[in-house]
């Protein structure tokens, strides 16, 4: 068997970072991989550039057989085209597929990161053996991909799993995309660091909130979620109560989501997930309270950290085949 028959590339166009693998159809080790961070000076083109040097990195002098693609936006994935990305201009409508077939000379598939990411974690990670599997990353923002039967479900205009723009709370804070109580602009790192610098500048009891300051140095512009769930792991009680909130209105999205399709299992994946009990526990309860009676999901820890769309891409990738 020849090496194009057997080599497939994974490419992970990330907000942060870039990343390539190699890897053999079936097996669940890359062969290679790498990865930079993003460049201080972001564009679409300097972003394509270090893709191409990473996958060479990892490709050798080996040709792949087929090239699967994570994209952080938004993506025509029947057509492999961007429609924009979130984190870096001049990426609009931008023929990605095509682009990288000229390149490579080999069948290529492209999809959003957060379907990506559904896809490995149903193939290697905390979807393995489902059926109906739905994954959800809290991070920067909030996002999902369904998994049914084996197959991401798109739905008519490609925006099934959208979780993160549910509303939860019409009278909520404004989300990115305009409209108010999205489970975004409640549970994202952004909205609980917002929410910490918002309850830090009102009247609260005293000790609340000292380890936060604590770990920022006093300045609550560098407060982000990860100092709140260190925080709320060393018992300060005012980040113990921003997590439970955020943990809540996550919870009661999932619950409509599991009304929707009832899958068997949900991972929740991305930054905000690592904070552990104080946010699990509350996801969990309040998901558990709002389902629907008789609903028997599993809601559990993604398995693959930041490599869960870098494995979705060589699932993408092996499909091609």
């Amino acid at each position: 068997m020849s090496a194009r028959e057997r080599l497939i590339l994974a490419l992970d166009f990330g907000g942060t970072k870039l990343a390539a693998a190699a890897v053999e159809p079936g097996s669940r080790s890359f062969r290679a991989r790498a990865s930079v961070p993003s460049p201080p000076e972001k564009s679409a083109e300097a972003d394509r550039d270090i893709v191409l040097r990473l996958a060479e990195e990892v490709l050798g002098s080996e040709c792949p057989a087929a090239v699967g693609v994570s994209f952080g936006g938004p993506v025509k994935a029947e057509e492999g085209v961007v429609l924009l990305s979130h984190h870096v201009p001049d990426w609009e409508d931008f023929p990605l597929a095509e682009w990288l077939r000229e390149h490579f000379g080999a069948p290529v598939a492209v999809e959003n990161d957060a379907n990506a990411a559904a896809l490995g974690e149903w193939r290697f990670g905390a979807g393995r053996g489902t059926r109906h599997f739905l994954y959800v990353t809290v991070s920067t923002g909030v996002g999902g991909g369904i998994v049914i039967e084996g197959k991401l479900y798109h739905g008519a205009d490609g925006l099934a799993g959208e979780i993160g723009h549910m509303v939860v709370d019409p009278d909520g804070p404004r989300c990115t995309c305009g409209r108010r109580g999205c489970v975004e602009a409640l549970a994202s790192g952004p909205a609980i660091a917002a929410r910490a610098r918002e309850l830090l500048s009102s009247h609260h009891r005293p000790g609340e909130g000292k380890v936060i300051m604590e770990l920022v140095g006093g300045d609550p512009g560098r407060i982000t979620a990860r100092e709140v769930a260190a925080a709320a792991h060393r018992g300060d009680p005012l980040a113990a109560e921003i997590l439970r909130e955020a943990g809540e209105a996550l919870g009661f999205g999932l619950a409509q989501a599991i009304a929707l399709i009832n899958p068997e299992r949900i991972a929740l994946g991305g930054g905000v997930a690592k904070a552990g009990a104080p946010f699990l526990g509350p996801v969990r309860n309040a998901a558990r309270r709002h389902a629907f009676p008789g609903a028997r999901v599993e809601i559990v820890v993604a398995e693959l950290g930041d490599d869960a769309p870098l494995w979705g891409a060589a699932v993408l990738a092996e499909a091609c085949l």
